[in-house]
């Protein structure tokens, strides 16, 4: 008896089921024009997500947000380089004074600004 109740409950792998609340159970038809299905279909690729998710993120959120572009990333990963490099700087600045790192200061903080004047913050 003990046998069966182990093998029982034994991990079999696989993906673990969902919940009750996350199962995509229900089907909605919704009929609409040429013009909105297009609509649709852009809006949903320019947002990187399928036109089902983006029609429930619709009607979760009011509007759906956009995935970051491969230009933004880009940004965002000089930023981060960018990041390091002023640590560096700090670090160079504390152990020996300002007046020897100001000129690569003012060059990082530079170069900084206009990177987010680039992604628009």
């Amino acid at each position: 008896m003990e046998q069966t109740k182990e093998h029982k409950e034994r991990n079999k792998g696989g993906r673990p089921k969902k919940e009750a609340t996350e199962k995509l159970k229900y089907r909605i038809a919704v009929k609409m024009t040429a013009a909105d299905y297009f609509r649709l279909l852009t809006r949903s690729h320019e947002a990187s997500v399928s036109p089902s998710e983006y029609m429930r993120e619709c009607f979760r959120n009011g509007h759906v947000k956009e995935r970051l572009s491969e230009e933004h990333a880009g940004y965002i990963r000089q930023l981060c380089g960018m990041a390091n490099n002023l640590n560096q700087l700090a670090r160079k600045a504390n152990a020996g004074g300002f007046h020897d790192e100001r000129w690569d200061c003012k060059v990082a903080v530079a170069r900084i600004h206009e990177l987010i004047t680039k992604i628009g913050i």
